[in-house]
């Protein structure tokens, strides 16, 4: 397997913070065996989850109104997951990537697949993007694309989807994402229920294309583009969608796209009721849809989300097969560096709600005991539970601290002499 980094600089600093690591685990170790939890059994749990990076994360992102391109920025899809097999190897949370079409389309798809068997990547979820054109397309996607009131437009729009499956089942991958920023910028402009009428027939279209294996992930966004109006608005019309599609449609539950006060968890627990939780596309929001890195603002809310998730896995819920990958934009970081710390954030939120007494609190749920089923939550939550990811990525030939192996390899400063320099100016949102 190829490795990006030399395995030297990752033991020489793994060296270093062995013994402190050893200890902080077997103190841990202690204090949750008075709670009735094996530290070794969480941590099991732990090294076996994995979220997928996505390809466009490891570029420079930006704002509406700049963008300011990084050094060694990646120039193509093999570039990317060189970017993506750092991450993973450092972490060894990120064991897949999740590709965007056509940002990421090539002309030998055999030649990408074993790059990325030889840097150790599988490939998650294919991303198909009708909400900006490519060059020299036909019909343009200003006033919408599967909405779009032409029907040429939305046949377009219909075909690029069918395209990115038959991408995706020659480099393995399982599923299709469809986002679209349709929707209108004034009243008037378009009838509510035509425009999702023809969404619906549109997708249904593309339903029909996919693999008997496969699923379909619909992903909703409150506004943006569209600021008057979104076709899919809403976690309640995404439901919609995925009902009438059928059983292999599921509903993506990205986290910075809701209004500042919407409870996601408990949209988590009812698309999870219903069996229609297709995955998550995990950022961080101040304002909306930022796409900060995860668990730079509200880590509480991260774990309450995961709370429901462990929840359900614990119950063995029929068909709860959740994807997990990050979708986040950097503008002022090292993406490498924003990622590597948002898988270790969804681990951590991962690690912290398996230490939920469960039992425990549904008796205090039962027995109408807020205060304390409010801090049966904040018990487990409140763990540092560092010692069991940096142990689980140890032991998983992973770095005890990602970030401190990543800048002592050098491979930014390596990338930039091999990478063009990006040019600035524009905006620049991925």
């Amino acid at each position: 397997m190829i490795r990006m980094i030399n395995k030297d600089v990752i033991d020489a600093d793994n060296a270093a913070r062995l013994a402190d690591l050893k200890a902080d685990y077997d103190y841990l170790g202690t204090q949750l065996s008075r709670r009735g939890i094996d530290i070794g059994a969480i941590k099991a749990k732990v090294s076996a989850y994995g979220v997928a990076v996505p390809s466009w994360g490891v570029g420079t992102g930006g704002t509406r109104f700049a963008r300011f391109p990084g050094t060694g920025e990646p120039r193509n899809i093999f570039d990317k997951i060189e970017d993506c097999s750092v991450i993973q190897q450092l972490t060894r949370a990120t064991p897949s990537v999740s590709l965007h079409i056509p940002w990421d389309k090539v002309d030998d798809l055999k030649e990408l697949r074993e790059k990325g068997n030889a840097l150790g990547l599988a490939f998650d979820a294919m991303n198909s993007n009708t909400f900006s054109d490519a060059p020299d397309q036909p019909h343009s996607y200003k006033f919408g694309s599967l909405s779009h009131a032409d029907a040429a437009t939305r046949s377009q729009a219909v075909d690029h989807n069918l395209e990115c499956i038959e991408i995706g089942k020659a480099l393995g991958s399982k599923a299709l994402t469809v986002w679209v920023g349709d929707g209108s910028n004034f009243p008037g402009q378009s009838n509510f229920t035509r425009s999702f009428e023809r969404y619906l027939e549109a997708m249904k279209v593309i339903y029909r294309g996919l693999p008997d294996d496969w699923r379909i992930f619909t992903e909703h966004k409150m506004f943006e583009p569209a600021f008057y109006s979104t076709v899919v608005q809403d976690w309640g019309t995404n439901y919609l969608v995925a009902q009438e599609l059928g059983p292999k449609a599921c509903c993506l539950v990205d986290l910075g796209h809701h209004a500042p006060n919407v409870n996601i968890e408990m949209i988590v627990a009812r698309l999870i009721q219903f069996k229609k939780l297709g995955g998550f596309h995990f950022n961080d929001s101040k304002y909306g849809d930022d796409d900060l890195d995860t668990g730079s603002i509200d880590p509480y809310r991260l774990f309450l989300i995961f709370n429901e998730l462990v929840d359900a896995e614990t119950r063995n819920v029929e068909g709860f097969a959740p994807a997990h990958m990050l979708d986040q934009s950097h503008n002022v970081t090292d993406p490498i560096e924003s990622l590597m710390n948002s898988a270790m954030e969804v681990s951590r939120a991962y690690a912290q709600a398996l230490l939920i007494d469960r039992q425990a609190l549904e008796g205090y749920q039962d027995g109408n005991d807020a205060l304390m089923a409010t801090e049966t939550l904040k018990a487990a939550f409140r763990t540092h539970v560092e010692p069991i990811l940096a142990m689980a990525r140890f032991e998983a030939g992973g770095a005890i601290a990602p970030v401190a192996a990543y800048r002592a390899s050098g491979y930014r400063a390596k990338v930039s002499s091999e990478r063009p320099a990006s040019k600035s100016g524009g905006g620049g949102i991925v």
